[in-house]
């Protein structure tokens, strides 16, 4: 077989966390997800573990992780991320590279990246070499193996970084067709001219560099992966495999074809996007003649027979080479027409003198604790890693040969912190959309400010806002870099105080163990007093606050006062040495239980001179959760009214009903909320009551109820992946089998719209490891085993999901 194909899919979000909280806060443009990083996720990320295959009623057949069948790579940052936040995902994206080795010889389908997306050509020798010890070092923690090959950022390519990944031992990486200059046979002879993109993408070529070393390049086929990305190709998976089919030549030699796109192309640029690959996989792999393969593979059995050279300075998404990471070339998203990209070349020359200007105190600063501060930044990912005491110890005892005390290693971590925010600062997409205030851009300049803070702030700070001045801005009131940062970066700048009165003003309503983490730190109580009176609520303690990052430890007191509704306040400052925190605590908890406000604020301005924290002070997400809190009191007064008001006239709005009058909108709202009140009290009850819930949704039937917000449904798919868990802990269990199909009965039916996304998930999987064993039972007379089929199917049916083998043993 000399025919093989490769799918590539470079999946990638830039780092979204805050950097002083170490977070990815609320982002409003994502909703109705928290963030981009969480929809991109639902949309793509997620999907493409489990695609769905369709028979011609749109009934599942067969669900497949499309990341074992194709090749592909992750950003760092990103499954960093998902390992928190979505660690279902993030462990079926690792389970795909193991599986994709037993069908490609032994080598796996994920590539490692450079580590944080920055534009390599445009990199001092320090940070490319950096970035390459640490996604190489990201890559083997994750997926257990080192890489064989490594995606470059935007494929911006040249020599010095096609000789940092050699000297690192990557085998391979992957290019656009304009990024070949010219070719020519291994054993030399007159070099062809390719530019343009007239390379022949079909074969893989060795790259020989200066240094003696080389690399191998392979070149994905332009026209199909900008149709992919571009076109209509994806509205269906046979139309897909037919593209890539007809790409061959005639030729008898061994022949690759191969494409490149981002990775969110199946799925979030085009909805469904997924199943069309996974469509046109299942459609290669019938053809009989072509074999699915990853680089790697075919590398193995076809190495190299043309030498490469390399178009300098180019990447895959700017028709100018480099220039959008730093000039104002013309290429932007097209959306914004007379908009100027003026500000890209003093953005960069800005976070250059940064880095530079840091530079000599790291270098200088970490020398009195480990004599090569540069290869102990390359080595500076293992703690990144893992940031468990026993590994930064050991981390610092390697590098320095000898023990560092506590103030030591902060001061050290300190440094190295600060060179990590040095380069995520260069995330490429802090250049590549149109406007220097947007999100993007926003993000990489808090690295900055993270940075500089780190290297102790003073008179750089405010250089470096000069020099942002120079960045003209499109959007008035953010004219320029300088007034980005005083009004969109200075503001989510977050003080360990700030922390520290979140933890408060949070423990009112919370129960905290004696230790927890919130955002960055590590909290530890040294003494913690709470009082209710009614719906008050008076909170008083001491916490030492320990950064998971420098291990920096804040000591902290802290009061806060709730009123009832939306009044909080409190206090919270550094713990004094002279005097014990315990002394605010007895005197306003004796003014709370007397109820003397006066008394209570005027103790709080007496212990807490400087800080005064208000709601307005909160963390805008944590601010919204304490509005929520405060509104449920206020929400289930008003639906017991509504609820009374409902039943009292219940027989008026029968009788409109049944003559067929319409409710009086007075009317109408007043059973909507009862609906919706009865079917959130029934989806949300410690023990579900399905006799409960059948009436709720009959009366939604009943009177035409459409939910008006996310929090019915929300609750309802909680609700249905509780049930489907214990289904699957176990499945032959009949009670829980018939309870899920009940329960997902009345859901399907009634008017809220849940994703059935990881019931179908656990079904299939059931399915496929009990179903033969179930039929083989009832085809022996197992009469319960007969039973548990027939609402197996019955199952399936509501999910959508059809399973031939039953339909043939009956």
């Amino acid at each position: 077989m000399n025919k093989y194909i490769t799918i590539h899919g470079h999946f990638y979000q830039p780092p979204r966390e805050n950097p002083w909280l170490e977070a990815v806060e609320e982002q409003e443009s994502a909703a109705p997800y928290h963030d981009w990083n969480d929809r991109i996720t639902a949309e793509c990320y997620g999907p493409n573990t489990a695609s769905r295959i369709l028979d011609s009623k749109r009934r599942i057949i067969d669900i497949v992780s499309n990341y074992s069948r194709i090749s592909f790579n992750f950003g760092p940052t990103l499954l960093s991320w998902m390992e928190k936040a979505r660690p279902e995902i993030y462990r079926a994206i690792l389970d795909a590279d193991r599986v994709s080795r037993d069908k490609f010889s032994g080598h796996g389908s994920a590539l490692a990246q450079a580590y944080s997306h920055l534009i390599m050509p445009l990199a001092n020798d320090r940070d490319r070499r950096t970035q390459v010890i640490w996604g190489i070092a990201d890559f083997q923690r994750r997926f257990g193996r080192r890489p064989e090959g490594m995606w470059l950022p935007e494929t911006a390519v040249d020599t010095p970084t096609l000789e940092a990944l050699a000297e690192q031992g990557i085998a391979f990486t992957i290019l656009a067709p304009h990024q070949a200059r010219r070719v020519r046979p291994l054993e030399g002879g007159e070099w062809e001219k390719v530019e343009g993109g007239r390379v022949d993408p079909k074969a893989p070529y060795l790259c020989r560099l200066p240094s003696g070393r080389s690399i191998v390049l392979f070149f994905y086929d332009g026209p199909p992966s900008q149709e992919i990305a571009f076109s209509s190709l994806l509205d269906n998976g046979e139309w897909f495999a037919r593209r890539l089919l007809n790409t061959f030549s005639n030729s008898s030699a061994p022949q690759l074809v191969h494409i490149a796109t981002d990775g969110e192309t199946y799925g979030h640029h085009r909805a469904h996007g997924d199943m069309a690959l996974a469509a046109c996989l299942r459609h290669i792999e019938n053809t009989g003649d072509t074999r699915l393969t990853i680089y790697g593979e075919f590398l193995e059995r076809h190495p190299p027979a043309k030498e490469v050279e390399i178009v300098e300075n180019s990447s895959w998404s700017c028709a100018h080479g480099v220039e959008r990471w730093r000039s104002n070339c013309g290429c932007n998203s097209g959306l914004h027409r007379g908009w100027t990209q003026a500000w890209r070349q003093p953005l960069r020359d800005a976070l250059d003198w940064l880095r530079d200007s840091l530079a000599p105190i790291f270098e200088e600063g970490l020398k009195q604790y480990c004599p090569d501060p540069w290869r102990a930044r390359d080595e500076y990912i293992s703690v990144i890693l893992d940031r468990g005491e026993e590994n930064i110890d050991g981390f610092f005892l390697r590098l320095s040969g000898r023990e560092l005390s506590r103030p030591e290693q902060v001061a050290a971590l300190k440094l190295l912190e600060m060179e990590r925010h040095l380069m995520l600062m260069y995330t490429s997409c802090g250049w590549f959309f149109d406007e220097i205030s947007g999100l993007e851009t926003v993000q990489i300049i808090r690295y900055a400010a993270r940075a500089i803070e780190l290297a102790g702030g003073g008179p750089r700070e405010e250089e470096f806002i000069s020099r942002l001045d120079r960045a003209p801005g499109n959007v008035r009131d953010l004219e320029n870099g300088g007034r980005v940062y005083r009004q969109l970066v200075l503001p989510s700048r977050i003080s360990p105080a700030t922390i520290g009165g979140q933890y408060g003003i949070s423990s009112l309503f919370q129960d905290y163990p004696e230790e927890t983490d919130l955002y960055g730190f590590r909290v530890r109580q040294n003494w913690y007093d709470r009082t209710r009176a009614g719906r008050r609520v008076l909170a008083a303690g001491a916490i030492s606050l320990i950064s998971c990052s420098t291990r920096e430890e804040h000591n902290l007191e802290f009061a806060a006062l709730y009123l009832g509704d939306n009044t909080v306040m409190g206090g919270v400052q550094a713990a004094s040495a002279d005097r014990s925190p315990r002394v605010f605590g007895p005197q306003l908890k004796e003014a709370f239980l007397k109820s003397d406000l006066s008394s209570m604020i005027r103790l709080l301005d007496g212990n807490f001179p400087h800080r005064i924290i208000g709601s307005d002070q909160l963390i805008p997400e944590e601010r919204k959760k304490l509005v929520r809190r405060a509104l449920e009191g206020t929400v289930l007064e008003v639906e017991s009214a509504l609820h009374t008001l409902a039943e009292h006239h219940y027989p008026l709005i029968q009788a409109l009903k049944e003559a067929g009058l319409p409710l009086p909108p007075a009317l109408a709202w007043t059973v909507q909320c009862t609906i919706n009140t009865e079917l959130r009290e029934s989806l949300k009850a410690e023990k579900l009551n399905l006799s409960r819930l059948r009436e709720a949704v009959a009366e939604a039937h009943k009177w035409n109820f459409r939910p008006d917000n996310d929090l019915l449904r929300d609750y309802a798919e909680t609700r249905l992946e509780e049930l489907v868990e214990r289904f699957s802990q176990e499945p032959e269990d009949a009670s829980r089998l018939t309870r899920l199909e009940s329960f997902l009965r009345l859901v399907v039916a009634g008017p809220l719209q849940v994703s059935l996304w990881s019931a179908q998930n656990i079904y299939f999987r059931v399915g496929r490891e009990l179903l033969p064993g179930m039929l083989g039972r009832k085809e022996a007379g197992d009469a319960a085993a007969g039973r548990w089929v027939g609402h197996f199917q019955k199952l399936g049916r509501l999910l959508r999901v059809s399973f031939p083998l039953p339909e043939a043993a009956g």
